[in-house]
């Protein structure tokens, strides 16, 4: 592991532990050139399906995609990184349940779509305006009004 503060590639690890869920190991290193400390995090690396746009292209998994859509979602709501890291894990989980080579980038918005409530309504609000592309205001009631009448069930 090289040393972000002087390069060097010789450091010992002082610490290591797992997070709650056990899937991701946190270990706390030291620099033998420079004695700095730093933090590094291990995640296994699972082989994701490809994704297939809707326009037939296909690209890997990116988690930094869908996080960076949660967060703008999300911004300014009590949502923590924890709470997006979490959601983004059990997305990741399904498209590991699969089990095909190919997942069409529609499903896995659908699954965010399912799911966003049950993290933040507003954040589904905000997420569901630009997933679906409404083309004026009617539509986006008439989303928000479906939204409500399954809440309500």
């Amino acid at each position: 592991m090289k040393c972000p503060y002087c390069g060097h590639l010789d450091n010992k690890v002082i610490d290591s532990r797992l997070n709650k869920d056990k899937t991701i190991t946190r270990r706390r290193r030291a620099c033998d050139q420079c004695d700095q400390r730093f933090t590094t995090y291990e995640r296994i690396e699972v082989m994701l399906p490809m994704l297939v746009k809707k326009d037939g292209r296909r690209e890997p998994w990116d988690r930094g995609k869908i996080v960076t859509g949660l967060e703008k979602a999300c911004e300014k709501r009590p949502v923590s990184m924890a709470d997006i890291d979490r959601f983004v894990d059990a997305i990741e989980g399904r498209l590991q349940d699969t089990g095909g080579k190919e997942v069409p980038t529609t499903r896995v918005g659908e699954w965010v779509m399912e799911a966003l409530p049950e993290l933040d309504e507003v954040a589904y609000v905000r997420f569901a305006s630009v997933y679906r592309q409404f083309k004026d205001v009617n539509e986006f009631m008439n989303e928000l009004k479906g939204f409500l009448a399954e809440k309500d069930k």
